[in-house]
């Protein structure tokens, strides 16, 4: 299900029920693309945390590898509002911060609708994300501005309907486990 960019198997160190970050081997993705669906993930930062402000723990869940979903020690740390846990990164804040401490479990719960476009390749309709944040919405029907970037607003532009989920390297041993995706079928016109 996993492999790197490139297509080669994914690099990452696979141990008791989890899999971590190898940080500087690159991001992983699915082989598969998804369209509209409901996400389930469950992430760990290092205990004790490394850094401060956008170090600890810094990873991301990258909805069509366009739209991040920032991981991060958000418990402890400060940062800025749109960079902590739960944020749709550099665009909007979690509406609340359920934070568990560094080395526990957290989990993420995203429901995901992908961006149409017209024939013409005009936006007729933004992607929309929920996100239960340890059972705690974050994040209700929000609309991306376009693709999450640092510190800058790209616009949308048109992509494929189905495209792989990214887990982002940032050079930090972040945990992962109990990661399921299931396919929502598309709304009727």
């Amino acid at each position: 299900m996993w492999q790197q960019h490139n297509g080669k198997p994914a690099a990452w160190k696979v141990r008791d029920g989890y899999f971590e970050v190898a940080p500087g081997t690159g991001d992983m993705v699915t082989k598969e693309g998804f369209a509209d669906f409901q996400l389930h993930v469950e992430w760990a930062t290092p205990n004790p945390p490394h850094g401060h402000d956008q170090e600890p723990g810094n990873s991301g869940v990258y909805l069509q590898s366009l739209y991040e979903i920032q991981v991060l020690e958000s418990n402890r740390n400060k940062t800025y509002a749109d960079g902590q846990a739960g944020a749709i990164y550099c665009q909007y804040p979690p509406l609340v911060n359920p934070a568990r401490p560094p080395g526990e479990w957290q989990t993420y719960d995203i429901v995901f609708h992908h961006p149409r476009f017209t024939s013409d390749g005009k936006l007729k309709e933004p992607a929309l994300i929920t996100l239960l944040f340890n059972g705690v919405l974050a994040q209700d029907n929000t609309m991306p501005t376009g693709p999450t970037d640092y510190m800058k607003r790209p616009p949308y532009k048109v992509t494929p309907a189905k495209m792989p989920l990214l887990l982002q390297d940032h050079g930090q041993p972040v945990k992962y486990r109990n990661i399921w995706i299931r396919e929502l079928k598309e709304p009727a016109e």
